[in-house]
């Protein structure tokens, strides 16, 4: 018996933001898929628009497992995870445990298959950027509708994350935040 995917259906039980005051929880499961949606965007924005040579289905499944590990670690806030280099380079550890103990879970002959999509540390480092960039966007969308929402809690942190993407200068980023992320200030009817 292989317990990988029963143990990976419990990321819904693992809220994000855990310090903070949320109008709406969101769960790891929900913030990978958004995830996985805008890393496969920002693939394809790349490709098409300028000259890259990326597989964004991969890049997909990639950023779909990129927060696997916290099913056994939980989410560690940023304040806290961040908190001093020391716990930053203990938690990456943990992260690392967890996610070889993961892959344990899987038949022998499918953990190769699954490795590239769960141990991230080991992808090349534009991948990574890549696969970081689209969780950084997510969780400034986050940030955005919680401000829009009149909650104040997440102004801080919308800035910060604001301040993160202007560093990545990224092309693909630029345009997905140009062209993509108004429309989530908007509700229902005016997206219509």
């Amino acid at each position: 018996m292989h317990h990988f995917f029963a143990y990976i259906s419990k990321l819904k039980y693992i809220l994000r933001w855990g310090l903070k005051r949320n109008v709406e929880n969101e769960n790891v499961k929900e913030h990978s898929f958004d995830v996985a949606t805008i890393a496969h965007a920002l693939a394809l924005i790349r490709n098409r628009y300028y000259g890259g040579a990326l597989n964004p289905s991969d890049i997909a499944v990639m950023a779909l497992y990129h927060d696997v590990s916290e099913v056994l670690t939980g989410d560690l806030p940023g304040p806290i995870k961040y908190f001093n280099p020391s716990i930053a380079v203990a938690y990456k550890a943990v992260e690392k445990a967890a996610k070889s103990k993961l892959l344990t879970m899987l038949p022998d002959e499918l953990q190769a298959d699954y490795r590239p999509f769960i141990c991230d540390d080991e992808l090349p480092l534009d991948t990574r950027r890549l696969l970081k960039a689209a969780d950084v966007l997510s969780a400034y969308i986050k940030c955005i509708q919680e401000v829009e929402s009149h909650n104040h809690e997440f102004q801080v942190a919308k800035q910060r994350i604001e301040g993160m993407l202007e560093e990545y200068n990224m092309p693909e980023v630029a345009y997905f935040i140009e062209k993509f992320l108004p429309s989530y200030k908007l509700t229902l009817d005016e997206l219509g």
